[in-house]
């Protein structure tokens, strides 16, 4: 089974690259759009269009997924994200923006779902997809690195009034990914439709699975805290230009990347709970550090520049464990459910956080934007402890 993964880890890598571009390019719009005149309150609510449309297809793409197919669902949704991205540089009005959001994130719940859907009907141990799950993930890391790296040499290039036409890239990726999946023979489970969705869910909910969907929640709250409005902190904040802005927050996602390699190389050594522990514990030191350094030195220490990135290393490997430890304890045919679970709680959790922050950025509250990250992961390392706690039992 473990040869027949590799056989599509390639295709699996580059269409989670791909939505992570799509989907992290919002630090990048957030940026360029508030330049001209768009406050932050609207452009905080621009985050929900891309992540309330993931909630509400998530659960729905779960029987168009089992009727159509793992490979054939993955080649549509690639389809018409090449096809919005091939649109995008060519539209002007702000409206378009959200109607793009909404369909990436529609075409992103039915992706992760039979990403997911794959790894978990090919590997059966906790440890194998563990290591799996974070070397896949790992390319979602890559991917903001690569857009916001690319992106910001476009903006400070003397082309920056083309920055748009940057996402015919993604469309040329985006046909790529669709050629290696329609050269491939996938293994998928029976094709068929589930009888009562909310039936499926209400059967496989337990107190032990709700914990799980708030640490979900509680994960992409703060990763969403850094992905999406780091660029607009050390602008503001920092006052550093849009260029270095975008370079200082793309090297928090290489760290990520390190991060969940570093973690899929090593994590079949290690307990998945204490590891998990341990890297929350590490992100609560860097926090405090922060902090330290903000109110101590001067206001706009630069120091800062270096370190939230640090917090990449630590971050990024959370998401992809504690869904091992999870999906790997549920039945093969309640996987999709799961994942559609996974993906909505992720999405409610993205979209929370930059509504949050729209608001701390627009009342200009900037000083205190490490404080409420550390008070965030202080919440999720709580949740966290109590699910552990209980983890071992059954679904």
């Amino acid at each position: 089974m473990t040869s027949k993964l590799s056989e599509f880890s390639l295709p699996l890598k580059l269409t989670f690259l791909i939505f992570s571009m799509v989907l992290n390019c919002m630090g990048i719009v957030i940026l360029q759009l508030s330049a001209a005149k768009i406050t932050y309150d609207k452009l905080g609510f621009l985050e929900s269009f891309k992540d309330l449309p993931v909630a509400f297809i998530s659960l729905f793409a779960v029987n168009f997924i089992n009727r159509a197919g793992m490979k054939n669902s993955l080649i549509l949704a690639l389809t018409i994200v090449g096809i919005c991205s091939l649109i995008l540089p060519f539209v002007e009005v702000f409206w378009f923006y959200k109607l793009w959001f909404a369909i990436i994130g529609a075409c992103f719940a039915i992706v992760k779902i039979c990403v997911f859907g794959i790894i978990r009907n090919n590997i059966p141990d906790e440890m194998s997809l563990a290591k799996t799950m974070n070397s896949v993930e790992a390319s979602f890391m890559i991917g903001i690195f690569v857009v916001n790296t690319g992106f910001g040499w476009l903006i400070s290039s003397r082309f920056s009034e083309f920055w748009k036409f940057g996402f015919l890239s993604i469309s040329v990726l985006s046909g790529i990914a669709i050629f290696l999946f329609s050269r491939l023979r996938i293994s998928e489970p029976d094709k068929k439709g589930q009888n009562n969705i909310f039936k499926e869910v209400s059967n496989l909910m337990n107190p032990i699975l709700i914990i799980f969907l708030a640490v979900i929640f509680s994960i992409l709250f703060v990763e969403q805290s850094f992905n999406s409005w780091l660029p607009s902190f050390y602008k503001n904040h920092l006052k550093v230009n849009s260029f270095f802005a975008l370079q200082a927050s793309s090297f928090l996602a290489l760290f990520s990347y390190i991060g969940r390699i570093i973690t899929a190389n090593i994590i079949q050594r290690f307990s998945l709970s204490k590891y998990y522990i341990l890297c929350i514990s590490l992100i609560l030191l860097v926090l405090t550090i922060i902090i330290g350094i903000q109110f101590a030195d001067a206001e706009d220490s630069r120091v800062l520049l270096f370190l939230f990135p640090v917090i990449g290393l630590f971050l990024s490997p959370l998401y992809p464990v504690i869904n091992s430890k999870m999906i790997v304890s549920i039945d093969k045919s309640k996987a999709n459910l799961l994942t559609s679970l996974i993906v909505i709680f992720s999405s409610l959790g993205s979209s929370v956080s930059s509504v949050t922050m729209a608001v701390l950025f627009e009342n200009k509250l900037l000083n205190f934007y490490p404080f409420y990250i550390l008070c965030a992961v202080s919440v999720l390392f709580i949740i966290s402890l109590i699910y552990f706690r209980f983890a071992d039992q059954k679904i």
